[in-house]
């Protein structure tokens, strides 16, 4: 899965939620008949996956193969929505009421906003909830919307230094950076003894919130109700990547394919480390540097001047209220989030269950990247599940891209950004 969470232009997504009344109206579900033979329920559920195609995709579209032989009678037709246009795609099908999917792999902060515009299937006493008590809180919490459920949780992430264990040996190191500050010095060694370049980075919003974390910043003080995006704190974080830029320890990045840049120059050895979560693995192991695995090293992210901090993140399968198949959806839902749908998804391309009984699975603890990123997952900082929660990303993002490109300093910024914010958070100080 390739991380790109733009959202939706803000003033069209508020306007969704103004006039929100295509597609289903996200009545209460009706409570789950017993259903003596599940195997005979018949429909066809069309799912709209996010994942990458070639590293990811295969082990989905096997996991479907499992499923329509379970349920002879359910056909799913599966299509690839690359997760940069799933949100804005979905949203424009939902509204007009024709051409959204029976089920959607829905990003946590999409979750809470499509719950809130009508657009999603409450599930609670459905077949599609299976064992509540057996996920994990945070990302059965991402599920919730005023009480109810509109998800269930499919698999969780955060974010973690992942670095060449070799490139980082020749400038000296022998262990991953701890701080910001050795990492600045590391990538500096690395640049100097190897000349390749010490830290990629992408310039995403999403990636900018480990060092907002690790300076004690956020974007919002949900319980207070106030836009906090604009603090000292985070200045220090945007001051912190500016200097690791002007001084050479990462490049200037592109503004524009700058996940696809890392990610390259991170496989090929032209880059010694890179931001990025467990979505990721599965195509960096492709790579010319990662044939042999025991190359990769994965730490947590480097903390700052208060804390190391990276973002609770991951995916959930929705169900469109506007369905024609909900009863074959509540299957497939309740199929791709058993235990062992997820061990299969942990094993074979490292994303991170969310229910703790996986995680005993023995091709689960096999696998040596899930064990090193689970302990990383336990201590990610939680997001706000709110419905404004996918519009943050936008602004923040133009925001990055106007500071690589030289038209920003970290202060005007932000200051940007909290104009945008209190457009989007109305009422909120």
């Amino acid at each position: 899965m390739r991380r790109h969470l733009a959202a939706a232009a803000v003033a069209a997504a508020i306007t969704l939620v103004i006039s929100a009344c295509g597609g289903g109206g996200g009545q209460d579900a009706a409570p789950a008949a017993p259903v003596s033979d599940p195997s005979k329920i018949s429909g066809e559920v069309t799912w709209w996956d996010t994942t990458r195609p070639d590293s990811e995709g295969p082990t989905f579209q096997a996991l479907i193969k499992e499923f329509e032989a379970a349920y002879p009678q359910i056909k799913v037709k599966y299509v690839n929505v690359p997760s940069d246009q799933a949100q804005n795609q979905f949203q424009t099908a939902a509204q007009a009421g024709s051409g959204a999917p029976d089920v959607i792999r829905s990003e946590v902060a999409w979750t809470p906003q499509f719950a809130s515009l009508g657009y999603l299937q409450p599930l609670d006493g459905t077949r599609a909830v299976d064992k509540q008590e057996d996920f994990l809180p945070g990302p059965l919490s991402s599920t919730k919307y005023g009480g109810k459920t509109y998800a269930v949780p499919q698999v969780t992430d955060t974010l973690a230094l992942l670095y060449n264990k070799r490139l980082l040996k020749e400038a000296g190191h022998t262990e991953a950076p701890k701080t910001v500050a050795e990492l600045k010095q590391a990538a500096l060694d690395v640049k100097a003894k190897t000349g390749a370049a010490g830290l990629a980075l992408n310039v995403d919003s999403y990636f900018l919130l480990p060092f907002m974390y690790g300076e004690g910043g956020d974007l919002l003080d949900v319980a207070n109700k106030k836009v906090v995006v604009n603090s000292p704190a985070n200045v220090k974080a945007i001051e912190t990547v500016a200097d690791l830029i002007s001084s050479g320890a990462a490049p200037k990045p592109a503004t524009t394919d700058s996940y696809a840049n890392a990610m390259t120059a991170l496989k090929e050895g032209k880059a010694a480390m890179i931001y990025n979560g467990p979505w990721a693995l599965s195509e960096i192991h492709q790579g010319k540097e990662f044939q042999d695995k025991e190359n990769l090293g994965i730490a947590p992210v480097p903390a700052g001047s208060v804390k190391a901090g990276a973002p609770t993140g991951g995916w959930n399968l929705a169900i469109y209220a506007g369905s024609k198949n909900i009863p074959a959806a509540y299957e497939f839902v309740r199929f791709m989030t058993t235990a062992q749908a997820q061990a299969k998804i942990a094993k074979e391309i490292s994303l991170l269950p969310t229910r703790p009984s996986a995680y005993a699975d023995p091709a689960v603890q096999g696998n040596a990247d899930v064990a090193v990123f689970k302990p990383i997952m336990d201590t990610a900082v939680p997001r706000p599940w709110i419905p404004e929660g996918g519009q943050l990303f936008q602004p923040l993002l133009e925001g990055y891209q106007a500071l690589v490109g030289g038209k920003s300093a970290p202060p005007d910024m932000l200051k940007m950004v909290d104009e945008r914010y209190r457009g989007i958070m109305k009422g909120w100080s």
